[in-house]
């Protein structure tokens, strides 16, 4: 190739082809009015164009700018924005992630005019430094201990004073206690006044743990606490128990719950069960203490335990009692399982449906004298066999299944040795006689027959006073006391005598 002809090309560019330059134009065409004119027109041709400030310093409503005051007020407002977002700024880097924080909020400027961006409904931040309607804190007394001079002097012993100094205190109440707009009512309480509403907030305060660890720690009507929860679902884990379906009864000391039974290694475990969960509120025991705390077989115990612990000593009391019951044949629930407070016993119906109180059941007139002599059996079997005297008999702890009477609720039930156990024994017969009869069975005996028939004591009748019965009991009781405690024997004749259980509790039944 010829090398003029590679000197004549031009160089290309590697950024693509370069744009002409633009032609030169003398100073004078420049000045020219011809020229300035051309400018101008090609600069109207364009629309104009917004500074992105403008609308900092501009506002929508207010166009006219020709106020020197309203100038003045929207540039204050600017700068105010500007040195707000720079506090802002110094806050959060002076804080860092301290869970302790320092905030400038009382340095920054807030102008009551100045437009939100937030909705109507949200408040972001409000200004109360200016509120016209903020009642004044009361001022401190300084340390000189008064304020004045001369005849102005007023000392921190000030009714007035003392007043709106308790009423601002009443903001340190716990805040559950409405105390309401003191201040704004500029209301003076008086120091009787101010310490008694500081004594009920803290009684109250106490009052409302107590209750709270009382409903965590006890068992409430058809409920059980968490501690007995977790027994219950122990024993469903354990496989004693497949599944627990629910309360079926409610009484003075316990709570009665269904389920269905599952396995134990030692013995077979009923396909219905019930469980006996003993109320751990202490209010419900508090005045059944002296069934137990006179029985020889937990004397011992009771004046060793504290009284929430007593509840489990009737759970052992009342298994203990159905075990000398069992083995004397007495119609009442088997028992399974004990863990502290929770007695685990056999289902006394069928299919979920518990038997019916002798209370509540109808019975022809032959069934219910049946059921009287049936009752009357069991009594003296409970008294002479298994020598133990019930202490709460009546139609309400009495079962009908089928065809039987079924004892039920012995954990109260004493032995005759007790030194009130022959007037529990009375009473009994009392409730047993007294239902009887208004039934309309004409066999049922008298309460003093019914007793002596029991008991075996044959004391005389007479004329049927009861006050002189029960003196004659009285007596008896208190005869039986004092050999007891000297020799410990019976003084009356029992007919178990001889197959009574031990004297130790642990090798009772």
């Amino acid at each position: 190739m010829d090398q003029t002809g590679v000197a004549a090309q031009t160089p290309k560019s590697p950024w693509g082809s370069v744009a002409p330059a633009a032609p030169a134009c003398s100073l004078a065409d420049v000045m020219s009015e011809q020229l300035a004119r051309q400018m101008e027109e090609e600069d109207n041709a364009f629309p104009a164009l917004t500074d992105p400030g403008a609308d900092l310093l501009l506002s929508d409503e207010v166009s006219d700018t020709t106020s020197d005051l309203m100038l003045a007020q929207m540039l204050q407002m600017q700068f105010d924005r500007e040195f707000d977002d720079q506090l802002r700024r110094e806050e959060k880097k002076f804080n860092g992630d301290s869970k302790v924080s320092i905030s400038f909020e009382n340095y920054r400027m807030v102008h009551p005019y100045e437009d939100s961006d937030s909705s109507e409904d949200e408040v972001d931040w409000q200004d109360t430094r200016h509120d016209p309607y903020r009642a004044e804190k009361p001022q401190t007394t300084p340390r000189k201990g008064f304020t004045g001079k001369g005849k102005n002097i007023t000392t921190k012993h000030d009714e007035v004073t003392c007043g709106r100094k308790n009423t601002a205190r009443m903001d340190n109440f716990a805040p559950e206690v409405h105390v309401g707009d003191g201040l704004g009512m500029d209301l003076k309480l008086s120091n009787q006044v101010f310490n008694s509403l500081k004594q009920h907030c803290y009684s109250e305060q106490r009052r409302s743990a107590r209750l709270h660890e009382k409903k965590e720690h006890s068992t409430a009507e058809q409920a059980v606490d968490p501690r007995t929860r977790l027994l219950m679902y122990k024993m469903v884990n354990a496989g004693v128990l497949e599944n627990i379906n629910g309360c079926i009864s409610t009484g003075k000391e316990s709570v009665v719950f269904h389920a269905d039974g599952g396995s134990l290694e030692e013995q077979p475990v009923p396909d219905e069960v019930v469980l006996k969960v003993f109320k751990t509120t202490l209010n419900e025991f508090k005045n059944r203490d002296r069934y137990i705390k006179d029985d020889y077989r937990f004397k011992d115990r009771f004046s060793k335990l504290n009284p929430r612990k007593v509840i489990r000593l009737w759970a052992e009391k009342e298994m203990h009692n159905l075990a000398r019951m069992k083995k004397a044949e007495i119609p009442c629930p088997e028992v399974v399982l004990l863990k502290k407070h929770i007695l685990v016993m056999s289902f006394i119906g069928k299919d979920h449906v518990p038997a019916p109180k002798l209370k509540d059941v109808t019975l022809s007139s032959e069934d219910m004298k049946n059921a009287f002599y049936q009752v009357l059996h069991l009594m003296q079997l409970l008294y002479q066999e298994c020598n133990l005297v019930h202490a709460d008999l009546s139609e309400y702890n009495m079962l009908w299944h089928e065809g039987k009477v079924w004892l039920i609720d012995v954990s109260q039930s004493i032995e005759p040795t007790h030194p009130h156990g022959l007037e529990f024994l009375f009473r009994d017969c009392r409730n047993v006689s007294t239902f009887f009869q208004k039934r309309g069975v004409s066999e049922a005996m008298s309460v003093y027959e019914l007793f002596n028939a029991v008991s075996g004591l044959n004391i005389p009748v007479g004329a049927e006073d009861e006050a002189e019965f029960m003196s004659e009991i009285v007596a008896l009781e208190k005869r039986n006391e004092d050999h007891v405690q000297k020799r410990g024997k019976k003084t009356f004749p029992v007919a178990s005598e001889d197959g009574g259980p031990p004297l130790k509790p642990d090798a009772d039944d």
